[in-house]
């Protein structure tokens, strides 16, 4: 991370500290200051910044609106977790682990709430454009959440269906991240798309990445559960390619382990694994991951700036692109 993105980011940890949500009942705003003060890469609202800066030096001065966007990334958890009957999150529990799950849906209502109260600051016109770019993104967060919660009981899913479920639920936030920043900046509707070209190709990306880690990652640095996909069947990325190469006596087990109704989780996590690793998964999922990373980086060439500005922007990638949590 160089000192313009550690800047940043001490700007958006003050800004959180800073955030008033509500007092009483206590049970209610306790669970919003608990998920944001988990920490995270805050890779969204950084990457709202350092968007604007492309275009203007007075970074510091849209900071409330960038935490907006953070804001929203954790309603979005909140409920996800709930959903996805997640234990942990970020190493720490889940809020409606730590609560319940009616808590958890009401705090995270308000968290949604407080997204609107933050860019309603704005003046009128600006107001609308971002008020209208944060809606349209805001469906599609919820329509690719829809999509993967039905994959789960559909028993065949296509990598075409599957990324386009990851572009609604994850990577559209990230479009809209770098998409704010410009709007915010005046930048003109061109600069605008490619800005959010690039924070799509790279959102899809990093959850392919996810996808990944979530098998190989190091348990104790991960922050979630190791295998998780795995013991929940869920239809990634590496699964779906999996049950295209898989035949024989791999097929067999592979769907032997789906099937199973009862079964020791580590037992199953290790199995998989080892299936997947004779099927060169990783591999065929680190080379889907680098062909979204070039998509994006082509998209960045779009962008009508002197190439030195963009240096921000690629160096903060490609540290992501190169993380191992």
């Amino acid at each position: 991370m160089n000192f313009k993105s550690e800047l940043y980011l001490s700007w958006i940890e003050s800004e959180i500290k800073k955030q008033k949500f509500g007092k009483q009942p206590k049970s209610l705003y306790d669970p919003l200051h608990y998920i944001m003060s988990l920490g995270g890469k805050r890779l969204r609202p950084m990457l709202t910044l350092i968007s604007y800066s492309l275009f203007k030096e007075d970074v510091k001065k849209i900071v409330p609106q960038a935490l907006a966007v953070e804001v929203f990334h954790n309603f979005t958890l909140m409920h996800d977790d709930i959903m996805d009957r997640a234990p942990l999150r970020r190493g720490m529990p889940t809020v409606h682990k730590k609560w319940n799950v009616s808590t958890a849906i009401l705090s995270g209502d308000v968290m949604q709430v407080k997204v609107y109260e933050i860019i309603s600051k704005l003046d009128a016109p600006l107001f609308k454009e971002v008020a209208l770019a944060f809606n349209q993104c805001a469906i599609e967060v919820c329509e690719g959440q829809q999509w993967d919660m039905e994959f789960e009981s559909l028993t065949k899913v296509s990598e075409a269906q599957y990324i386009e479920m990851i572009r609604l639920k994850t990577a559209v936030l990230l479009g809209f991240s770098l998409e704010l920043g410009a709007i915010l900046a005046g930048a003109s509707k061109e600069n605008r798309k490619a800005l959010r070209d690039f924070g799509v190709n790279i959102g899809i990306g990093f959850q392919l990445k996810d996808d990944l880690l979530d098998v190989y990652a190091d348990q104790k640095k991960f922050g979630k559960q190791v295998g998780g996909d795995i013991i929940a069947n869920k239809k990634t990325f590496l699964l779906i390619k999996a049950l295209e190469k898989a035949r024989g006596k791999e097929k067999k087990e592979l769907d032997g382990w789906l099937s199973a109704k009862k079964f020791n989780n580590k037992k199953k996590v290790k199995a998989v694994t080892a299936l997947y690793d004779s099927l060169i998964i990783n591999t065929i999922t680190e080379k889907k991951i680098n062909s979204y990373f070039e998509a994006g980086f082509k998209s960045l060439k779009k962008i009508d700036v002197p190439d030195n500005k963009l240096d921000a922007v690629r160096s903060f990638t490609v540290n992501l692109m190169n993380r191992q949590i």
